[in-house]
Parts: structure tokens; C-alpha cells; sequence
């Protein structure tokens, strides 16, 4: 039968590329059309290269996992290798659940004429079965890992929480609360809740010890004698939690925060730390709760935003 190169580069181009975006799509990371254009057309081309009988190499097992790797780093730009491998773990998972559903229309509609060549499937079967076939691929993937991903235990949203004020820093471990939604309602900036405890090498410790009396006006002094540079840092940030209702938090506008997940580590500017003055947790398991607006502001760890419904 006579072989279409052309028509195998455009199929397997755009079968690459649904994968590749489906992939990134799932792990919600930062998707760059080039860059995945780019990997699928390295995907194309070896497709093509499978037919020429002289180079028989390309067929190696080895080689088709390299060129996995090197696919899967032009598309998303892994920045270690944990990150890389858990990126190409998925890419097989999301590749595999694809030939299923392609192979499952090839059965229902049975075209003719159907035969492998080096690991790649060719036939006389329109292109518009393989755009189907990812697109389905697509849709079933997609729900699927957001059921997987609501059933992950607490155990995986946990992060570090980096705290830079006036050229100090703090880390603390804070658990990323898919219900904290808490923001400035003046300049709407995100708040990340932080035990008092932990911010005393940061602030003076007359203020950490006499919050609640501030919050009341009875201890307004405190602030009033302040340096001016830090009295413009602090907001009151009204809530609806912690064991309170319509309660209010002391804010303090910070220079910077470097959030710190499995994935990467990314610093956020505009970001105002609410101090509480109790403990969040009794055996201190975290000091801190970072709202999931935040973590999705990183483009980062893929699961965070499917829990919003799960908790």
C-alpha cells in the first residue's frame, strides 16, 4: 500500500501535541503552545524516520525513552530532575490512556488496511479518527485524574513558607487550606496565616504579645510608636474562621514570600501575613495556612486545585 509520510508526520504531530497539552494540563503547569509544537514536531519527525529500512536504530527501545525525555523537557522545561521524571511518569500514563481510546475507536469503526511499522500505527484510516481518538483520550484522562487527585490524602499539601520582612527570613511548614480565601479587602492582596510564635525574631514582641488589645483600640500606641515604614505595613483583614466569626486579624504587608512544593520554588511579592496569636494545630504539625490561590499563582503542583471540591 503506498505510505503518506506527510500525512503520518501530521498525525502523529497532532496526537503529540493533544498528549503533551493534556499532560501539562494535568499537572497544571505553564503551558507554551511553542513548546509543545516544537516536542510534537521531534515526535513527527522519528515517526517518519521509523520508515526508512536503513535505520533500523531507531526502533531501539533505548532510544524511543530518550526521545520521550527529551520531548517531554523541550515541552515543560523541568527545572531538576524529580520534577522531569514525575513529568515524563505522567506523559506515559496520559500516552497510554490515549491508545486505548484510539484503539477502542479503531475497533468500533474498523478501518482497513492497518499495520505497525517500527511501533507506529499507520493505515489507511482518516486523520480526523486520530483527532477524535485524542480528543476522547483527553476528556476521559482528564476526569479521571481529577477523581485520583480528590482522594490524595493531607499528607501532600503541606509546603514551605519563606518569610521576608525588613532582611529578615523565616521558614515555616504551612498547610495549604483550599478554604482560606482570606484577602486585603483594600488592595486585595492574599493572606497567609501565621502563627505569632514564629514571627518574633521579625516584629517587635510588644506587639506579637498585645495583638488582641491593638485589635480592640486599647493598645493603638504600640503602632503609633513605630517606625513610619512599618506602620504603613499594617492592614486589618476582617475573617469568618479559626474558631471565630466576623473576627478581625493584625496584617503586616511582607516584602516577599519564596513558596516551597514538591514542584519547584517560586517567590511572590504582594503578599500580607495575618498573625495569630493562638496555635493552628495542638502538636504544631504546621504553623501556617496558604490559601490555594496562592499555590495556583505559582503555576505549580498539579493536584492543589482539584482538592478545592474535595475538602
Amino acid at each position: 500500500m503506498t505510505i503518506y509520510l506527510d500525512i503520518i508526520l501530521l498525525e502523529n504531530l497532532c496526537m503529540n501535541y493533544i498528549i503533551l497539552f493534556a499532560t501539562g494540563f494535568i499537572i497544571r503547569t505553564k503551558i507554551k503552545a511553542i513548546r509543545i509544537f516544537l516536542a510534537s514536531l521531534l515526535g513527527g519527525i522519528y515517526s517518519i524516520l521509523t520508515f526508512a529500512p536503513t535505520l533500523e536504530i531507531y526502533s531501539n527501545v533505548i532510544l524511543k525513552m530518550l526521545l520521550s525525555v527529551i520531548m517531554v523537557y523541550i515541552a515543560f522545561h523541568a527545572s531538576n530532575g524529580k520534577q522531569l521524571i514525575k513529568q515524563l511518569v505522567l506523559f506515559y500514563l496520559v500516552s497510554f490512556a490515549f491508545g486505548g481510546c484510539a484503539f477502542a475507536l479503531l475497533y468500533f469503526i474498523r478501518p482497513q488496511d492497518i499495520f505497525f511499522r517500527n511501533g507506529v500505527l499507520t493505515g489507511t484510516y482518516p486523520i480526523k479518527i486520530a483527532l477524535l481518538g485524542g480528543i476522547v483520550g483527553f476528556v476521559v484522562v482528564t476526569i479521571a485524574f481529577k477523581v485520583v487527585k480528590g482522594r490524595l490524602s493531607k499528607k501532600d499539601m503541606f509546603c514551605k513558607v519563606t518569610i521576608q520582612i525588613g532582611g529578615k527570613t523565616k521558614t515555616i511548614k504551612a498547610f495549604i487550606d483550599t478554604g482560606n480565601l482570606l484577602k486585603d479587602p483594600i488592595s486585595g492582596m492574599p493572606v497567609i496565616v501565621v502563627e505569632a510564635v514564629e514571627l518574633e525574631e521579625m516584629l517587635p514582641k510588644e506587639l506579637l504579645l498585645h495583638i488582641g488589645e491593638i485589635l480592640e483600640g486599647k493598645k493603638s500606641d504600640i503602632l503609633s510608636c513605630m517606625p513610619t515604614e512599618y506602620q504603613l505595613k499594617f492592614r486589618m483583614i476582617p475573617f469568618s474562621s479559626l474558631g471565630k466569626q466576623n473576627g478581625l486579624l493584625l496584617g503586616f504587608l511582607t516584602d516577599g514570600v519564596e513558596i516551597e512544593t514538591e514542584e519547584r520554588t517560586e517567590m511572590i511579592k504582594d503578599v500580607i501575613i495575618g498573625i495569630y496569636e493562638k496555635n493552628l494545630t495542638k502538636n504544631g504539625a504546621y504553623t501556617g495556612l496558604v490559601g490555594i490561590d496562592i499555590i495556583e499563582r505559582c503555576g505549580n503542583y498539579e493536584h492543589f486545585a482539584s482538592l478545592k471540591g474535595a475538602n
